[in-house]
């Protein structure tokens, strides 16, 4: 899949770059061996329900369990806690992909989860029966803060956009689809074990120059100028700058789906759009007006770095959600 340059812009590629233990010898040390560790408790929320799953005081509300697994994990008092404990298979099941996703491991069981291998073969996880060959990477990294990796499967070549946390678990199931031929960052802040996961799969990463700091230095193919870019025949990059000088969403023409990294996201109490914009590094100016070259493309599907995806039902539905964000804050 060729990575074709539209407008006066062009792509510059960079230079490659403990003690045995003395056996008990009475009953105390023997009960103090097999006692659960006190600490166990204090990690505990106690914000948390009785039972076995619970989250500990380092979650950064990132809100991914609580879009994982709605059933089990809800944010009280300005963090995840679990609200309900699993009471089906497809239900813990899903409470521990969301543990295994937790940037900062702050989901625990109290019983050793016998399945965990099952539960890390089922990554990466399909999105939507309608968004086929589409999938999340899970693993997501506190480096990000938690922000969401996806993979795209494609004939001519698999992308990943922005990176999860590095796991050979991981990469040995993405070697398993096909690896991955070009890794997609959206903006500077998710970048995350990009690194490590081009050592490992060979992949070619593509970021804007204006996100160039020393983190990405080495990123094979930096876009320059104001796009749009295309990847083969059904990819296209729209440089969308706000969050970040170099924001670029990438757009899947055929699924009509927008990958939006942080330039934009759904409001985790309602489907209003949100620019959260107190994370903006550039003005509330710039970013209006990325928002609005959004009006003229063809998608219904926002596929977010954090937080909720949404679906619209057409094009249509989706510039009114998008003329509604744009007159709150012109008004």
């Amino acid at each position: 899949m060729a990575l074709n340059l539209r407008a006066a812009t062009s792509l510059a590629a960079p230079p490659a770059h403990l003690r045995p233990r003395r056996r008990a010898t009475s009953v105390s040390v023997v009960r103090a061996t097999v006692s659960p560790p006190p600490a166990l408790d204090s990690r505990r929320r106690p914000q948390n329900v009785s039972g076995d799953f619970f989250v500990d005081h380092r979650c950064i509300d990132c809100a991914t369990c609580r879009w994982m697994a709605p059933e089990v994990f809800k944010r009280v008092d300005g963090q995840s806690a679990v609200a309900a404990q699993p009471t089906s298979e497809e239900t813990r099941t899903k409470a521990l992909q969301a543990l295994l996703s937790c940037p900062t491991s702050s989901i625990h069981t109290d019983k050793p989860a016998q399945d965990m291998l099952q539960v890390q073969n089922t990554f990466p996880l399909p999105i939507d029966d309608d968004l086929p060959g589409v999938y999340l990477c899970g693993y997501h990294s506190e480096n990000s803060y938690g922000a969401t990796s996806y993979l795209i499967l494609h004939p001519e070549g698999n992308i990943m956009v922005d990176s999860p946390r590095y796991t050979p678990k991981l990469a040995n199931q993405l070697e398993k689809l096909g690896g991955v031929r070009y890794m997609f960052l959206t903006h500077i802040d998710d970048v995350a074990d990009h690194r490590k996961w081009a050592e490992r799969l060979k992949c070619e990463r593509i970021i804007h120059s204006g996100d160039v700091e020393d983190i990405t230095a080495d990123v094979e193919w930096k876009l320059t100028g104001n796009g749009p870019w295309n990847i083969g025949t059904d990819f296209e990059l729209i440089h969308t700058p706000g969050h970040t000088k170099g924001s670029v969403c990438l757009l899947y023409k055929p699924l009509k789906a927008l990958f939006t990294g942080d330039h934009v996201a759904k409001t985790e109490e309602s489907d209003d759009l949100n620019l959260f914009l107190m994370y903006s590094k550039q003005s509330v100016g710039v970013q209006l007006d990325s928002i609005r070259k959004l009006l003229v493309i063809d998608f219904e599907w926002f596929l977010p770095g954090h937080g909720y995806r949404i679906r619209y039902e057409d094009v249509h539905a989706k510039n009114s959600a998008i003329e509604a964000l744009l007159a709150d804050h012109i008004n």
